[in-house]
């Protein structure tokens, strides 16, 4: 009996220290590489894979997802109107979901309903807070549809050229170079200024990125290239509407927006024209086609609120033939062009009390989250904070290859000239060139090992 007792203790306090032992890191072997967002993950390969929530939503956190949901899908009008008011007076679009098609990438197109592309403007100049200060008499962005009775700012009109690349195998590629021309503006501009292009990205997954630590992200930032690979990402730091600071930029295609909740509110403020407690002037404040209502901020805070939680609880959707050799053969490619450099294939999440699903969570978003010169070729020429015309956020690759399911026809870059991955890594100079020559100089076959796997992400 004193033997199967004392046998008890020695297997419980064994048991006991087991169960306390340091968490260790995920084996390589063992971790499923479908996983892009965590348990946050999504195994939907449709054309609604970016719209769904994150799994283990409380009844109360559903609510107010669905909430937001209903919000981001609303078409809005002018005002007065007993509900969905503000619209305007000028604008480029009327729901969020018009843009963000599916919840993902936005059509380069510009003035018409299915248009998701539209046009910051700004001076030399820098605003009281950093950031650009935008064209007097068009604000910092150029809004191309009106409220009846009010006139819009401008059209833009876009035309491509075409620009032939060749691989040293002798293989050629026709690029789309875009040129855009402002008509019928509203009123002349006098003196210099820069456009900046801006196609809607996907709006999944931007909790995850959220709760990516700052110094995790600061940590990849390499300005002075210390290490001579060619590749000095730096962070852009942003002044917050909301919290009057300035803060990490992680947001925006020059990471040009500090949090979720203050991309929404700007969002609704540009593209929309309707004020919030965040953004609670006009964007034509100032300008002939100011209302002058006096019912700012238009939008409530609870629809606000619902949307950013939204936003910041769309789920990821999963990694797809993650055992296809060819599709292994690539990612190894991937790694060795040295794209991960920027592409930072996996990243650990912080703590989030009130979202486990986001929280510590290891996510393959594929971005570094921070500023990089892409060279001539993709420059707009247009400062954004710390950012300059040459630099833009590295886009996050998770879903990638479901832009055509989402969005129909696909289109890639920060102003959708791509309609090819092949094409999007083409247009890489400036930091990623090394890697565009590497890639270029693959056997075809491997070429394709690499867009293969780029498209399983």
């Amino acid at each position: 009996m004193k033997k199967t007792t004392v046998l008890l203790f020695i297997v419980s306090i064994t048991t006991l220290f087991a169960m306390c032992r340091k968490a260790q890191p995920f084996s390589e072997d063992s971790y499923d590489e479908r996983l892009s967002g965590g348990i946050a993950t999504i195994f939907d390969e449709t054309s609604r894979a970016f719209t769904h929530a994150i799994s283990g939503l409380s009844d109360n956190d559903m609510h107010a997802h669905e909430l937001g949901d209903a919000a981001f899908e609303q078409t809005y009008v002018s005002a007065p109107a007993p509900v969905n008011s503000g619209l305007g007076p000028i604008f480029n679009n009327v729901s969020c979901i018009s843009c963000h098609h599916n919840d993902g990438k936005g059509t380069p197109t510009a003035g018409d309903v299915t248009s998701s592309l539209l046009f910051r403007i700004s001076t030399s100049d820098m605003n009281d807070f950093g950031g650009p200060a935008g064209m007097s008499g068009y604000g910092g962005q150029l809004q191309d549809n009106s409220v009846f009775g009010k006139q819009a700012e401008c059209k833009v009109n876009i035309s491509y050229s075409n620009v032939s690349y060749t691989y040293p195998d002798g293989e050629t590629v026709t690029l789309r170079k875009p040129t855009y021309t402002m008509q019928n503006a509203y009123m002349h501009i006098t003196g210099a200024y820069s456009l900046s292009p801006r196609l809607a990205p996907p709006v999944f997954g931007l909790g995850l990125l959220e709760n990516i630590p700052e110094s995790t992200i600061l940590s990849y930032a390499d300005e002075n290239d210390a290490d001579h690979d060619g590749i000095s990402g730096r962070p852009n730091y942003v002044y917050n509407a909301e919290t009057k600071r300035k803060e990490l930029g992680r947001f925006g295609l020059k990471a040009n927006t500090a949090t979720v909740k203050t991309q929404v509110a700007g969002a609704f403020n540009q593209d929309m024209g309707i004020t919030s407690s965040i953004v609670p002037v006009e964007s034509c404040f100032g300008q002939p086609q100011y209302d002058g209502r006096g019912d700012d901020p238009e939008l409530p805070d609870s629809i606000l609120n619902a949307v950013a939680f939204y936003v910041r609880t769309l789920a990821v959707p999963a990694r797809r033939n993650v055992t296809d050799p060819e599709v292994k053969h690539g990612k190894d490619l991937f790694n060795q062009l040295n794209c991960s450099g920027c592409h930072k294939p996996v990243v650990q999440t912080g703590v989030d009390l009130t979202l486990p699903a986001i929280s510590n969570q290891r996510i393959q978003p594929f971005t570094d989250l921070l500023l990089h010169d892409m060279g001539d070729g993709l420059a707009d020429n247009y400062s954004d904070f710390l950012a300059s015309g040459k630099e833009w956020r590295t886009a996050p690759l998770w879903g990638i290859g479901l832009f055509e399911k989402t969005n129909g026809t696909p289109y890639y870059l920060h102003d959708g000239r791509a309609r090819t991955i092949e094409e999007a890594i083409l247009w890489h100079g400036g930091e990623a060139e090394q890697s565009k020559t590497k890639f270029s100089q693959l056997s075809k076959a491997d070429r394709q090992a690499v867009i293969k796997f780029i498209r399983s992400l």
